[in-house]
């Protein structure tokens, strides 16, 4: 287990690298300067030349990146181009947000998506295992955005439940935790039936049904845990799922997270801002993959690391 954990963690390191590097040219090969949209292109050249060099744009891109990196690794993100706050303050205050829908998300799609799994597989080939399916897949396929504006419209603007956005109490998070979650319940929606039907035709099922164990018993205790390694799997792979989507979501819903800030930072070219929020989510991401690697074991005591 402790040589694993090593090994992965050693092959992470370059996997976190290729990401910011990735995101860092990304940035440069979007048309617009940082300088020409802070000062909304009214600069003289004297004044132009002082900002590059303040910012170090005029140095070369290794040396930016190298630079980054290095004061990354001490803990400085550097500072904002708009804002001069540090980055590091910044998501600070945005990643609890983000943290706290994806958590409400992640938990509303794990608690809706297993047990309807386990309900299609249980009722296969009827009409519940066939409209079961369906919700699924439509969850999968519809656009974040357009989940986001159906719930907007049904239940902020036609009933009036929810707010239409905003930041602050729990009736401000139901809308984009529901629209974060339903792409990932459907995921595991259709995974759990997946391995259920699978499971569900192995001895061990059929001889726990001779000994006269109840169905429930037989369902929930023996045959689910045995389908819980591809679930977990999926479970772990929704987590890049969810930041990536909170981009969308937070900014339908005004939702003031990493997502929204980085789409705002993009938009200004605020390099700083968006290269510690891709180094972050990256971190986040790895970690968790690595957690749902290591609990594989834990799960099935097949699964050995040696």
């Amino acid at each position: 287990m402790k040589e694993h954990l090593i090994k992965r963690l050693i092959v992470s390191i370059p996997t976190i690298i290729g990401i910011t590097i990735v995101a860092f040219l990304l940035m440069y090969v979007l048309p617009g300067d940082p300088v020409d949209i802070l000062m909304a292109e009214r600069l003289d050249p004297d004044t132009e030349a002082m900002l590059r060099e303040e910012m170090g744009l005029d140095d070369p891109l290794h040396q930016q990146y190298l630079t980054f990196i290095t004061n990354a690794l001490q803990g400085d993100f550097g500072r904002s181009y708009h804002t001069r706050q540090p980055v590091g303050e910044m998501l600070g205050r945005a990643l609890p947000a983000t943290i706290q829908v994806s958590v409400w998300a992640y938990l509303l799609s794990i608690a809706i998506g297993i047990p309807l799994g386990t309900y299609a597989a249980v009722r296969h080939k009827s009409w519940a295992d066939t409209g079961t399916m369906f919700l699924a897949l439509l969850g999968i396929c519809a656009p974040p955005f357009v989940v986001a504006l159906f719930f907007l419209y049904m239940l902020g603007y036609q009933v009036q439940i929810f707010p239409l956005g905003g930041y602050g109490t729990w009736m401000h998070m139901v809308l984009p935790a529901i629209t974060l979650g339903v792409r990932p319940a459907g995921m595991l929606a259709r995974i759990t039936r997946s391995g259920m039907l699978e499971v569900l035709r192995e001895d061990y099922v059929r001889t726990a049904r001779s000994k006269g164990l109840g169905e429930k018993i037989v369902i929930w205790r023996h045959a689910l845990r045995n389908t819980m390694i591809p679930v977990i799997t999926v479970m772990g792979t929704q987590i890049s799922g969810l930041l990536s989507g909170s981009v969308v979501v937070e900014a339908v819903f005004a939702w003031p997270g990493i997502g929204h800030m980085s789409v705002e930072a993009i938009q200004a070219r605020d390099f700083p801002v968006v290269q510690g929020v891709v180094l972050v989510s990256a971190i986040i991401v790895v970690v968790i993959n690595l957690l749902v690697d290591l609990s594989y074991g834990a799960i099935d005591p097949r699964v050995r690391y040696d």
